[in-house]
């Protein structure tokens, strides 16, 4: 939520991944010692949580989310790139593979293929979703590269009618009229009202994913800024009943990034690692984080949603959502999460059609 409130601008289409975020900056927390871990855990919610305790939360969560629904395409895959001849803590290096199943790679970073080998992990990884985060030539002061990749299909468990689909107005955020594929379709869903806002849940495969969608009365942005972590658990977690509900969506696409999120982590009071006086000597003495990559891409339309976010922690050496009516034709908040763990995998705002 911290985040969301970071990187919510009011102008533009919001999508991110929080757990491909998290996961990757959990990976590089595994090194971090004194303060720099204590500014990390403050921001990642793990001031009271045991290291052990962590890694096996992570280790259950990412074997369950491995068959977690059999009709949903549901991958989470986690990388390490060294560069060669560097001495990496092999505790580090261990409890990545162990616990977070990161495969780890050596590698020449001074060749000029280097870049081209983890851009081709990162486009597997999301089904050519994204098939590059990492520049060419890779800069001779980065030591690492740590990269989650989440990568998701689910088909709606109640699809929409594609002859159903019009061209229909969307009132976008400075309140400009713009066309787009409504689609729309009646029967039971998943429907909140809350207030000041409504909510819809729309299941995906066998029920386990859903999209939640936040419908507000009034501004957005507003919406978004007022929310706490109590009225933003309510609006997804509250029981909701399942009714006759008339529901218009957009067909809609969102690229979002590649987005540097150095400064929003600062914000939220993540500043040393990004320091000189960072310690992560529990990866190697000498290492601050240079830059933390993120880019997440998602396709909504009738049959289901597609969708991907990938997160890059490069590491360098010290240089120093009758029946009800739910019509979405104004900016909505959305976002897919995993019911059993409430885990929200990704979540953002549309605010008008991207060209």
């Amino acid at each position: 939520l911290d985040l969301l409130q970071e990187l919510q601008s009011d102008t533009e289409n919001l999508f991110f991944s929080p757990f491909s975020i998290s996961t990757a900056l959990s990976m590089t927390y595994l090194g971090a010692k004194g303060e720099t871990k204590a500014q990390m855990a403050q921001v990642l919610g793990y001031e009271n949580i045991e290291d052990a305790a962590l890694l096996e939360t992570y280790q259950e969560l990412l074997t369950y989310y491995n068959g977690v629904d059999p009709e949903v395409d549901f991958l989470v895959s986690n990388s390490i790139w060294f560069r060669q001849g560097e001495a990496i803590q092999p505790d580090f290096l261990e409890n990545n593979q162990t616990h977070f199943f990161a495969q780890v790679e050596e590698l020449d970073f001074a060749q000029p293929e280097a870049a081209d080998t983890i851009n081709g992990w990162i486009h597997d990884s999301t089904k050519g979703l994204i098939p590059q985060m990492i520049e060419p030539p890779i800069p001779g002061d980065v030591m690492m590269y740590l990269i989650n990749a989440i990568y998701f299909k689910g088909d709606w468990v109640h699809t929409f009618d594609e002859k159903a689909t019009q061209s229909a107005p969307f009132y976008s955020y400075g309140g400009e009229e713009v066309t787009v594929n409504m689609m729309y379709r009646t029967g039971p869903a998943s429907y909140y009202q809350g207030e000041g806002y409504q909510a819809l849940k729309m299941p995906y495969g066998q029920g386990k994913l859903s999209m939640t969608i936040l419908l507000p009365e009034g501004d957005i942005i507003d919406f978004v800024s007022d929310l706490t972590e109590e009225s933003f658990r309510e609006a997804r977690l509250s029981p909701l009943p399942q009714e006759e509900v008339s529901i218009w969506l957009p067909r809609f696409s969102i690229s979002y990034g590649i987005k540097k999120l150095n400064d929003s982590l600062i914000q939220l009071g993540m500043e040393l690692p990004f320091s000189e006086y960072a310690d992560l000597s529990g990866i190697r003495e000498g290492t601050y984080i240079s830059r933390v990559l993120h880019k997440a891409v998602i396709d909504v339309n009738e049959e289901g949603s597609e969708a991907a976010g990938v997160t890059v922690v490069e590491v360098q050496e010290t240089a120093m959502m009758e029946p009800t009516i739910f019509r979405c034709d104004k900016p909505f908040l959305f976002l897919i999460s995993e019911e059993d763990s409430d885990t929200i995998l990704f979540m953002g705002t549309y605010m008008e059609p991207e060209n």
